[in-house]
């Protein structure tokens, strides 16, 4: 075994369990003891510098002063900090990361991610030299993460909005103290039928995903559906229309009424009135004519004085069917490929919550065509009576019949 060899096994022998200081003591003697060239023979065999070599060596001899017991270092030494030697780069960090800066055409990074390395590169240009890794470092200490965006703004409010909602709990508060069914309905999203990706994480055993499509291009066999949704205030329970054609209001309406026949007129044998709160847009827009067409046949059919209350432009999030119906569906299904029209009834049908949410879904095969248009007299001869306040938003369909059969003119 040669020399070198000898200074490395030692080394490593004790190396584990030495700390900055006594590794550089360690190795000055084994370089005293070797004499000329000892320095670079220890280099080698440790893997330390020649500089820390020669630092540990003038301590041994005691021409510097040493660090003061329980310190690895004397007050002062090791490399200094970045924002010591640059004190100017966390202010320009943070100001190429500042939200405001969005505005700002001089930023270096207007148009651009704000990776780590980016930003490091961008640091650069100033005349900063860091790494990517002390820029991830930095923004944490300074309380930045990772961040998705957050829904939140809701557009300018309409003047009336908080008046509407006054005028809409009050109604709902009216009808369901008169034992009569409130009802909030709306469509959900679209889904797509196959085994296309599903957002969400489901337990799988390790490594072993489900496997769906790498793109989520339509198939046209198989289709999409419109999940229309009833929620029973009163009771906490939801009807869903699963439709696979078009979601128009002869569609909404069509919901409604499989609602009523198939749930609704049980649970409310003596009902006289039906209020339905919904979105000002989509198929139960305020302003569709078909959808006040359809309402009138409903309430021909089922002899009920149908309210509508629409919720304000841009209050949608707040129409309870959202969290109160949908979001629970939409957690029932996370990570499962919605393969096929038995799939998506039975998760729908699944759903339930610890507060006693329970779900019925029905599938619709009708076809509903686009563009069917209103006449000025099929309009005039609905039975519709506006409120005082926001008639476009709040109104009532009687029908032409009482439930007894009189014709009521």
């Amino acid at each position: 075994m040669n020399e070198h060899e000898t200074i490395q096994t030692r080394y490593a022998r004790v190396a584990e369990v030495l700390d900055e200081r006594s590794r550089r003591a360690v190795a000055a003697s084994e370089a005293l003891a070797l004499g000329w060239g000892g320095i670079t023979a220890v280099a080698r065999a440790t893997g330390l510098s020649r500089t820390a070599i020669r630092r540990g060596i003038a301590e041994l001899r005691g021409t510097v002063p040493r660090a003061a017991p329980g310190r690895i270092r004397r007050p002062g030494g090791g490399r200094k900090r970045i924002v010591a030697t640059d004190p100017t780069v966390l202010a320009d960090l943070e100001r190429l990361v500042d939200p405001a800066t969005r505005g700002d055409p001089e930023s270096p990074l207007r148009w651009t991610s704000k990776s780590v390395r980016k930003l490091a590169a961008a640091l650069g240009e100033l005349g900063h030299q860091v790494s990517p890794q002390w820029v991830a470092t930095t923004l944490r200490d300074l309380g930045y993460s990772l961040q998705a965006n957050r829904k939140t703004r809701e557009g300018t409010a309409h003047p009336d909005r908080d008046a509407q909602f006054g005028h809409l709990n009050a109604a709902a508060a009216a009808c369901l103290a008169a034992g009569d069914p409130v009802i909030s309905v709306d469509t959900k999203k679209k889904e797509l039928v196959g085994d296309f990706k599903n957002g969400g994480q489901e337990w799988q055993p390790v490594g072993i995903p489900e496997a769906v499509r790498m793109h989520d291009f339509a198939i046209p066999a198989w289709g999409r559906v419109s999940p229309y949704g009833v929620y029973d205030l009163a009771r906490n329970e939801g009807w869903v229309n699963v439709g696979i054609d078009h979601d128009t209001a002869a569609f909404a309406v069509e919901s409604i009424r499989r609602w009523w026949r198939g749930a609704g007129q049980a649970r409310y044998p003596q009902a006289r009135r039906l209020l339905i709160t919904a979105d000002g847009g989509g198929s139960n827009g305020s302003r569709l004519r078909l959808w006040k067409w359809e309402l009138q046949r409903l309430a021909d059919e089922t002899g009920l004085t149908i309210g509508v209350c629409h919720f304000p432009p841009g209050t949608s999030k707040w129409n309870t069917i959202e969290h109160r119906l949908f979001s629970f569906i939409s957690q029932n299904w996370r990570g499962k490929p919605l393969i096929s029209y038995a799939v998506i009834l039975s998760l729908i049908a699944a759903t339930t919550t610890e507060t006693g949410l329970t779900v019925e879904s029905d599938l619709d095969t009708n076809v509903y065509p686009v563009g069917v248009k209103v006449s000025e007299a099929e309009m005039a001869a609905i039975r519709l009576q506006r409120d005082a306040f926001h008639g476009d938003w709040n109104y009532t369909i009687a029908p032409h019949a009482a439930p007894g059969g009189t014709i009521v003119s």
